[in-house]
């Protein structure tokens, strides 16, 4: 019998504790929550969760063997820890913990106790996302020069966090898992606008081994709210939209070839504008298949697509940012 844990009912625990509920992932579903009128909420919304404000209840509960972690930032590496070390396997909303030294110590935990970790990276699950990879893998856009995105809204303003911690990790993922690879350098740059101390715009630059740089803009203060990314390559272009509620992914076939002049005034540039081609994309839940594929993984022993190496990565590529932007954008490397 699989009995699931839900830690924390704030912004993003009531979709994950519908997916566990719609998609009827476990035999029983715990849901813990410190403030009482959000666990009120969640108890008439699904009175078969058994409910409780104690973190000690789920620890020393030892028929649950699956633990979903949903807390603020800061209260990911002792939460996680203690779950780990009460035997149950974890999954930890994005970013996996505040550090690159407590990702590691919670990545060691979870080895030593031969626990499943799995890290909450949603769009690496998602339709568009896949279809990209395959696209990049197959090489139909051509060597990779570089990638540009942009997430930004208006709000919301994070109380414990940057910009950088809260929206980057989702392009950092995004990049990280079409491109197989991790980044070498990192700069950024930003300010805080509203909130003294914490940043609510960057600038992101990376540079990776095979010679890719990629740009990010974030930011919580923008007049609109943007979600796209465009990767240049050798053959074609692709610019992925997702606030499109159709054709998210458009592929350019527009390039440029250098030839060398043969005599003098001779254009040395010559450009080619091809055909704009949307592919058929899959529908399903991003959500619904990450969580899936994390209890499939419980059941089977099967190495999470973004276990805890995964996190690291990004966790590492964030804290290298965050430490470029508080020294006045000086490029850091990564180890």
């Amino acid at each position: 019998m699989m009995k699931v844990a839900l830690i924390g009912y704030g912004y993003w625990g009531p979709n994950l504790l519908r997916v566990l509920m719609e998609n009827r992932l476990a035999d029983e579903v715990y849901c813990c929550e410190m403030d009482t009128k959000r666990l009120e909420k969640a108890k008439n919304r699904y009175p078969s969760v058994k409910a409780t404000n104690r973190f000690d209840d789920i620890l020393k509960n030892n028929s649950i063997t699956v633990a979903i972690v949903a807390t603020p930032i800061g209260t990911h590496f002792p939460l996680a820890s203690k779950l780990l070390e009460s035997g149950k396997s974890v999954f930890i909303e994005k970013p996996m913990a505040a550090s690159v030294k407590e990702a590691e110590a919670i990545i060691k935990l979870a080895k030593k106790h031969n626990k499943v970790l799995m890290v909450g990276h949603t769009f690496e699950y998602s339709p568009p996302v896949l279809k990209i990879k395959d696209i990049v893998s197959k090489g139909e856009l051509g060597d990779i020069f570089f990638i540009s995105s942009k997430r930004v809204n208006l709000g919301l303003h994070q109380k414990d966090a940057s910009v950088i911690w809260d929206l980057a990790p989702h392009d950092f993922s995004i990049i990280f898992s079409i491109l197989g690879e991790s980044p070498s350098r990192i700069q950024a740059v930003g300010r805080d606008c509203v909130k003294s101390k914490y940043p609510d715009v960057a600038f992101i630059n990376l540079r990776f081994p095979s010679g890719v740089i990629a740009h990010m803009e974030i930011s919580w203060l923008a007049p609109s709210k943007l979600r796209n990314t465009t990767i240049v390559g050798s053959k074609k272009m692709l610019v992925y939209d997702d606030t499109q509620p159709v054709e998210k992914i458009k592929i350019f076939d527009h390039g440029v070839h250098f030839k060398d002049p043969e005599t003098f005034g001779e254009y040395q540039l010559s450009y080619r504008t091809g055909d704009i081609v949307s592919p058929k994309i899959e529908t399903f839940e991003p959500l619904g298949a990450e969580i899936s594929h994390f209890i499939d993984c419980v059941k089977t022993g099967k190495k999470p697509k973004t276990d805890g190496e995964s996190g690291l990565r990004v966790v590492k590529a964030l804290e290298s940012a965050e430490k470029s932007l508080r020294h006045n954008g000086i490029p850091q490397n990564i180890k």
